[in-house]
């Protein structure tokens, strides 16, 4: 009998064991954005567009290994110190991914502490050049960048609005002012007299100063290159009010539906670069229709983040593993479709954009003009 009682207490402490309920897997992912302060709203978006990737994700069937994907959500608040911190939390955490940042300078030293473990990262939002151009083997990015972007603006400024002038300004960060300083360059070498280039601080919110300096140059055009859209439609109210006359022209930072929210009426007319995205394919209609069911808007952002989580979950699920290299090896492979676009890697881990011009009209982004047909729509 007692034979008996031990058999059956070891089959039943070996069951667990038996149906691998004690051995269940997670799959960690990490997600850096600004999650707080005057750039929240950006790092909600990433946020959101990676979390959709894995509901799409898990009802596909999961990846194979793995009973869960957890997401790790990392607030930079766009400070590279934070970022820095960040950053090595998620490697203690045992994430074998990360998508983020939205900041350039955040996600430049964040890369550096991830490289060291050799941990994939997929950027949906820092578009300087220096992102990619370091050479880090398991650094990607899915929006495009400033040095193709600030050649769109240029030609635009220069063929459609035939302005002569141009005045700048940007915040000082690592994007605004690589932007900025980008399109200066195209539109200097185009002929266009650049009469001042300046820049406010962020956090800044009365731009008086400096858009009196705007008003009295009156350029042609004054190019605003800020890090997010709240201070840009802050500068746009003023700008308003002052009566400034020339043409503004921003970047893909105030591509936002809340950009137009706050600043309304003082947005219309005004001009935007950014990466052109066909909402009619298929994969775009499902991420937006999703979207939609969760009330949430479609950012700048959030398909790009979208984008990056699907890229990288599904590179895991094809590799069967969590290894960098594995997983670049297939990611180095790919050729689909996304929401956002056409995807396919460049060997420096960069996966193109082609930049448009959108003009707010009635509240609305509308494409306006394409450097490829140069046809104003």
């Amino acid at each position: 009998m007692k034979s008996r009682l031990f058999t059956l207490v070891i089959g039943l402490l070996l069951v667990p064991f038996m149906f691998g309920s004690v051995s269940a897997k997670t799959l960690k992912i990490g997600m850096m954005g600004p999650l707080t302060g005057p750039y929240a709203a950006d790092g909600f978006d990433i946020k959101n567009g990676v979390l959709t990737a894995i509901e799409f994700i898990n009802e596909a069937g999961g990846i194979p290994g793995f009973d869960e994907i957890e997401l790790f959500p990392t607030d930079t608040a766009c400070d590279p110190k934070q970022a820095v911190s960040g950053a090595n939390k998620l490697v203690n955490e045992g994430v074998v991914g990360v998508i983020g940042a939205y900041c350039s300078s955040s996600t430049i030293p964040a890369s550096e502490v991830l490289a060291e473990d050799d941990i994939t990262m997929l950027t949906p939002a820092s578009t300087h050049q220096d992102v990619t151009d370091r050479g880090l083997p398991y650094m990607y990015r899915l929006c495009g960048r400033d040095d193709a972007q600030a050649p769109t603006a240029a030609k635009f400024i220069k063929e459609v609005l035939r302005a002569k002038t141009i005045y700048l300004v940007d915040d000082k960060t690592t994007y605004s002012q690589g932007l900025a300083d980008g399109v200066e360059q195209a539109a200097a070498a185009l002929g266009i007299k650049v009469l001042g280039h300046d820049h406010v601080n962020q956090g800044d919110k009365d731009f008086s100063a400096i858009l009196t300096k705007a008003k009295d140059l009156n350029a042609d055009v004054f190019g605003m290159y800020l890090q997010n859209w709240s201070p840009g439609s802050l500068m746009m109210i003023q700008a308003k009010r002052l009566g400034l006359k020339s043409a503004i022209i921003s970047g893909d930072s105030m591509f936002h539906p809340k950009f137009v929210d706050i600043g309304k009426e003082a947005t219309e007319g005004m001009y935007d670069s950014y990466a052109y995205i066909i909402p009619t394919t298929p994969e775009y209609k499902k991420f937006a229709d999703r979207y939609a069911a969760k009330n949430l808007q479609i950012g700048a952002y959030g398909i790009y983040a979208y984008d990056a989580a699907t890229v990288l979950l599904n590179a895991i699920k094809q590799s069967g593993s969590t290894d960098a290299a594995k997983i670049k090896k297939e990611i180095m492979a790919m050729d689909f479709q996304g929401a956002s676009k056409r995807i396919k890697f460049e060997k420096n881990g960069d996966s193109g954009s082609a930049y448009v011009i959108f003009k707010i009209v009635n509240g609305e982004y509308k494409l306006y003009w394409t450097p490829t047909d140069g046809v104003v729509k």
